[in-house]
């Protein structure tokens, strides 16, 4: 057989040893696309690019500020360094070498992020805030409120927004372990980075306490851990954020209308009569607050049988109920937005830490669920039902 001829490989070997170097910009520039996963900003934005070097052989060094010392998500900001700049084309190898910020470069960056103001501000307070705040309230506990929480928040993150959950069941907190993470924030001076899971950022008591240690605190002490759960964790740019009330109408619900007046609430019942006249004193606080109360879910509305019939094992119409006597105490329109049945596996995803709505999304529960995530998603903020602190003037 004829010898193939040796010149494209001696061609190859000649253009491999004349191509360029890659420049350290073009490594930065691979970096502007590497986002800080609890503050989800450029980490060249945010000064965490310490130094860059790219030697003749193509081996890129990139030395990385972590903000604390121990940083949770120092892997995560590993890997994702290493994936931009081995994307660049020349780099052969890349070493990322991390260091930890000094007090000087952690009080820049929570000025940069949240201003020059010692006391932290409720960014969801303010007049030009677009975030939309929802409140998940019942009239009592053992009604889902919790389920439904997570799963709408879980829904609406897999569809593309930035949402945050508020566990605001200081003494009953549950929403960490249904999302199914176990992280604790991280502490960068004044700001708290909240851990995420499934694409929402969540905050809880529950980070900060040893095991199932209960919280014994009185009203004053749960109304400065809401405002510390709203003021000093920096959310970033939220679409939504969801705070999962305690049952019933008691500080933390009078605490929320005064920290975010603008708080809207949604009131999550069950089919039988006597949760139902619960919920309906649970959504009346609106009338005190001057909060829009925007809808009614009825949870464990029926259990849908083999032969495809509905077993109303808790009776029926508790929620149609709810909405229509809250219409008549509001004068505005209170729909039914959802009637989610009975499913085992909503319990059990909740264990496992996986939301039903991403575990099983064509069941009839995540169906549901979906329905009502999108009519939140997709509501636009305004003043209609809204109560107003306003009085007619005399003419």
């Amino acid at each position: 057989m004829e010898s193939r001829p040796t010149l494209n490989r001696k061609v190859g070997a000649t253009v491999a040893s004349t191509q360029s170097v890659p420049s350290v910009d073009a490594v930065k520039a691979a970096l502007d696309g590497v986002h800080d996963p609890e503050i989800n900003r450029p980490i060249t934005e945010l000064g965490m690019v310490k130094d860059v070097t790219v030697a003749a052989d193509g081996t890129a060094k990139v030395a990385v500020w972590l903000t604390v010392a121990g940083c949770p998500m120092r892997d995560t900001i590993t890997s994702r360094v290493t994936a931009a700049v081995s994307a660049v084309p020349g780099i052969r190898d890349v070493r990322v070498e991390l260091d930890v910020m000094s007090d000087a470069q952690r009080t820049a960056l929570r000025r940069q992020l949240r201003g020059t103001a010692e006391e932290p501000r409720i960014p969801f307070a303010e007049p030009g805030s677009l975030t939309r705040v929802y409140c998940i309230a019942s009239g009592k506990g053992g009604v889902g409120k919790s389920s439904v929480t997570v799963n709408l928040a879980a829904a609406m993150a897999d569809r593309g927004l930035s949402v945050g959950v508020v566990d605001a069941d200081i003494y009953g907190h549950s929403v960490p372990g249904m999302l199914g993470t176990s992280a604790r924030p991280t502490q960068v001076e004044k700001m708290i980075m909240p851990p995420a899971a499934h694409g929402v950022k969540v905050i809880s008591i529950g980070m900060f306490t040893k095991d199932n240690t209960p919280v014994v605190w009185r009203g004053p002490m749960l109304h400065r851990a809401l405002q510390q759960f709203l003021a000093d964790v920096f959310w970033g740019d939220l679409d939504v954020l969801l705070l999962d009330l305690p049952p019933g109408t008691g500080d933390i619900a009078i605490s929320v209308a005064q920290l975010v007046p603008t708080a809207e609430i949604l009131v999550v019942t069950t089919p039988q009569r006597a949760a139902a006249e619960v919920a309906q004193r649970a959504g009346a606080i609106a009338l005190q607050t001057r909060q829009r109360l925007i809808g009614v879910v009825e949870n464990m509305s029926w259990l849908e049988m083999p032969d495809g019939s509905r077993n109303y094992l808790f009776g029926s119409g508790g929620g149609q109920v709810v909405a229509d006597s809250l219409t008549r105490a509001l004068g505005s329109d209170v729909p039914l937005m959802g009637q989610i049945p009975l499913d085992p596996q909503l319990r059990e995803s909740g264990d496992a830490g996986t939301p039903l709505v991403l575990a099983n999304p064509t069941s009839p529960a995540s169906v549901v669920l979906r329905g009502i995530a999108d009519r939140l998603a997709t509501r636009s903020r305004g003043l209609a039902g809204r109560l107003l602190s306003v009085s007619p003037s005399a003419r």
